[in-house]
């Protein structure tokens, strides 16, 4: 396959091409010729897209998709296609499914499902078996098989002993934890942010404490095994600090940020409305200004959309007994850009591949042509018609947002959300 993308600008630091807007030239997979006015003699298929700019495929560091089990939320070959549409190179895929994906043929599976497509697939094994937090999952042989990561999705060990013995397990290999940060006692029967906003709705509240509690201890665990971990989806300014010190330590720890605790606080939960109950939950305006510092000082080192389909039957319902989640690939980048600059947000959706052992390609002549194509300039409004995954509980329907993913390059394939 022979293609050429026509006056596109390059957002790429690690390029000489950074900034510059040129022709590229794709040839079977690899970026064979950049530069202005390239010659056409042949009558190669031409992209000509509006604002056309292009960066380093974004790569999503946590995604559920429900297959196998759960198809009746999503599947792996439209959960893929979504990504693709929405700008997404690779994602991770949680292994939040129904069995759980805590073996080699589970994690074989799963890659099977992804053959073909576009968008390429990174299994994370779970860290326990059936992610009951017992007894530890067969990690070697699932890293073996192709996981990037080991870690129980939404759910934290509370057997410190296990966390600490799966820490210095994995060093063997170079292997990366991820460790979910919440006290389940101390969250309790809470479903929102515990402060005023609880209050004044007469909901239950999940303290910062349960977050943050959890971090402190995990940190220490950390600082004693050494190895790696990940801590996804933090959301208070607490816990955004305490990462920052022990990186200052030294210690080899990751963070993550979900979209919508960047661009939402508990205020939305005014009308009861279950699309924004979410784990962690909605916090205050001080915690996520404290999420976007953090962003910008690379104390926090992904951004994710935490996608997350989740049925009609288990999402519409009474906010307290409503499953939390929300999905977020197809609205992460027009929402990203309400709040910040475009660099930073393509640094925070293309760094998480280096932490979780997915090949990096820079934007160069000779080099595999794995490409985000984007506008970052326009204004829209987020509606149904934008959601693309099969279930439609996303948190950001009737947010102005701003910018648009055309799509992607990669694996041989021009992927185009119109197509």
């Amino acid at each position: 396959m022979k293609i050429i993308l026509r006056n596109a600008k390059i957002i790429d630091p690690q390029s000489t091409f950074d900034t510059q807007i040129v022709d590229i030239l794709i040839e079977d997979g690899i970026l064979s010729k950049i530069g202005t006015s390239l010659p056409n003699p042949d009558n190669i298929k031409e992209v000509q897209l509006d604002n056309l700019h292009v960066s380093q495929g974004w790569f999503d560091s946590s995604v559920s998709l429900g297959e196998p089990g759960f198809e009746d939320r999503e599947t792996i070959g439209n959960g893929l296609k979504v990504a693709a549409k929405s700008g997404f190179t690779a994602i991770a895929l949680q292994p939040n499914s129904c069995p759980v994906i805590d073996n080699q043929s589970q994690i074989m599976f799963v890659k099977s499902k992804a053959y073909g497509s576009a968008t390429e697939l990174y299994p994370i094994g779970a860290l326990t078996k059936g992610s009951e937090g017992k007894d530890m999952a067969e990690l070697f042989d699932m890293k073996n098989a192709g996981a990037v990561a080991f870690g129980d999705y939404k759910k934290s060990q509370d057997n410190a002993n296990l966390l600490k013995i799966a820490l210095q397990y994995v060093q063997d290999f170079d292997g990366l934890v991820i460790a979910f940060p919440q006290d389940e006692k101390i969250k309790g029967n809470g479903v929102v942010n515990e402060g005023v906003v609880s209050t004044r709705l007469g909901l239950k509240g999940i303290p910062n404490l349960a977050e943050e509690l959890q971090i402190a201890r995990n940190l220490f665990l950390l600082e004693y095994t050494g190895g790696k971990m990940h801590i996804p989806t933090v959301s208070t300014a607490k816990s955004v600090q305490m990462i920052r010190d022990a990186k200052a330590k030294g210690l080899q720890v990751t963070a993550s940020a979900a979209v919508h605790n960047l661009v939402f606080t508990d205020e939305k939960l005014e009308e009861f409305d279950s699309r924004y109950k979410v784990s962690p939950p909605l916090r205050t305006d001080i915690d996520r200004k404290a999420l976007l510092e953090g962003v910008l000082d690379g104390t926090i080192d992904i951004i994710t959309t935490d996608h997350n389909p989740i049925d009609i039957e288990h999402k519409k319902m009474e906010f307290d007994l409503a499953k939390s989640g929300t999905v977020g690939l197809e609205s992460a980048f027009g929402a990203l850009l309400t709040i910040l600059p475009l660099e930073v947000v393509i640094d925070k959706l293309t760094s998480g591949k280096e932490l979780f052992s997915v090949p990096t390609h820079t934007i160069a002549e000779g080099a595999v042509a794995n490409l985000s194509l984007f506008n970052p300039e326009g204004k829209n409004t987020f509606s149904t018609a934008n959601i693309l995954s099969k279930s439609k509980n996303s948190a950001f329907l009737g947010m102005k947002t701003k910018g648009k993913a055309y799509g992607i390059y990669n694996q041989g394939q021009l992927i185009l959300g119109e197509s």
